[in-house]
């Protein structure tokens, strides 16, 4: 048996509460209207009768009130009767009732004490109910006669006969818009959710591409937007994962393919030896490249994926800078760069020392290796509630489509020469996400061939 779909089974919902609903509100309006209306005609009766009875006079006698009734009796829309003996009421009536003697002995004893009675029974030759109200006439607490009234009831057949040719087409019309316009709302509401479903497949098979179309802003556009936003999301995290996949390849297959090929033509005999020194140092320095390489994405992995926790404690920055620098003395005297400090020592940051520690190496590291001549000028201020350090080099500079891009995983300005030097295109995406986790932001400005300044901002202890 096939299953309904979710926009099957709303509409049909939808359809069939505006059924029920429709029927319910039909059948209770009829019910209520006759209710109404034999209320309303009891009430009629009973008030026309009071009135009349309100007329009679005893010293004017009965004649005179029989002749009153009677010229009432032409003018209402009721049948109106004076009996002086209610025994003989049946009598009086021109057709026969079809129901228990009009007026029974308790009756009789109920008029004595005042009541009005109501009675209702079937006439044939009406075809219909009818409703009658007797009403006593008193004079000394003696029962001088009865009032009756009449009226034939409108039944429930005629009231259906009569509202059915209004009510039933537009309880059809009602049904029949209401599932229509239900249908375009199932529709419109349940689209996105069915959109959601068929690109969820194609994301499990890896195609990020498509989107779900927004029309609403309610929740369900909400939602859409969510998973757009997510597709997005995922997409470029596919992306990078690809790009990151072919980066790390591409900086493994140079060193492997060296040295495989150097230990290969030792192994062969293909070198001599007194040449077999120079392919092992080139063996050990391309394994060296593969250990930093390593290192660095173990490292980042470990600052994304929250695996290495901040330790962090006050600290005297211009201290941890200072000691820091120390250790760069030997490649900046060989390189012959000036070192240029300018640090407030009054700044206490809450920081992870060793981490910072990283990011300062790993600035330095690109100060020194991309400056041939000058200097290198390291400045640590107050900004605020923040410290601000900047290290500014004087070297070749990056190029200013260059420069958005630094930071992201493999990226080199020249690939080529960063190889030769040593890099592995991770240095600055540590910076930045060392800096990130410490809630600090980190600015790059650079111009070509003047050299590129990294101003760092971190919260301080005040």
């Amino acid at each position: 048996m096939k299953k309904l779909t979710m926009v099957q089974k709303l509409w049909l919902t939808i359809s069939s509460v505006a059924i029920i609903t429709v029927s319910f509100l039909y059948f209770v309006s009829l019910y209520s209207y006759e209710k109404l209306y034999v209320q309303n005609v009891e009430e009629t009766l009973t008030k026309e009768g009071k009135r009349l009875v309100a007329q009679y006079n005893s010293e004017e006698g009965i004649d005179v009130f029989s002749k009153k009734v009677a010229d009432f009796n032409t003018l209402s829309e009721a049948d109106i009767l004076f009996v002086s003996n209610p025994r003989d009421l049946s009598a009086c009536l021109p057709f026969e009732i079809q129901y228990n003697p009009i007026i029974s002995e308790d009756d009789r004893q109920r008029l004595l004490d005042g009541e009005i009675i109501t009675k209702s029974g079937y006439e044939p030759r009406f075809d219909r109910r009818i409703m009658g109200t007797v009403i006593p006439v008193l004079h000394d607490k003696k029962l001088v006669g009865i009032l009756y009234s009449y009226i034939p009831l409108k039944g429930v057949k005629d009231l259906i006969f009569d509202l059915g040719f209004i009510l039933a087409p537009l309880s059809i019309l009602l049904i029949v818009l209401t599932a229509w316009i239900g249908r375009k709302i199932v529709i419109a509401v349940t689209k996105p959710l069915s959109q959601m479903e068929r690109i969820s497949y194609k994301m499990s098979e890896g195609d990020f591409t498509e989107r779900i179309e927004i029309h609403s802003n309610d929740e369900v556009g909400r939602l859409a937007a969510a998973f757009n936003s997510m597709a997005r999301a995922l997409q470029k995290e596919d992306l990078q994962r690809k790009e990151f996949l072919a980066n790390v390849s591409h900086e493994l297959r140079t060193p492997l393919s060296y040295m495989k090929g150097y230990s290969e033509a030792i192994m062969d005999g293909v070198v001599k030896p007194d040449g077999q020194p120079k392919y092992i140092a080139l063996i050990h320095r391309e394994a060296g490249r593969m250990q930093r390489l390593v290192h660095d994405l173990l490292d980042l992995a470990q600052l994304e994926g929250d695996l290495f926790p901040l330790k962090k404690q006050p600290t005297v920055f211009a201290q941890l800078i200072e000691d820091e620098l120390e250790t760069y003395e030997p490649k900046l005297a060989e390189k012959h760069i000036v070192l240029k400090q300018d640090l407030d020592p009054g700044i206490i940051a809450n920081i992870d020392e060793d981490r910072i520690r990283q990011v300062i190496h790993n600035i330095m590291d690109n100060a020194i290796r991309y400056t041939v001549q000058g200097g290198i000028t390291v400045q640590l201020e107050r900004a605020g509630s923040m410290c601000r350090m900047s290290i500014a080099d004087s070297g070749i500079g990056i190029p200013k489509e260059h420069v958005e891009k630094l930071g992201e995983r493999f990226y080199r300005v020249d690939k080529a020469r960063s190889r030769q030097k040593g890099g592995t295109g991770l240095g600055l995406a540590i910076v930045k996400q060392i800096i990130e986790i410490h809630e600090g932001t980190i600015q790059i400005e650079s111009k070509e061939g003047r050299g590129t300044k990294i101003l760092i901002e971190l919260p301080i202890l005040e």
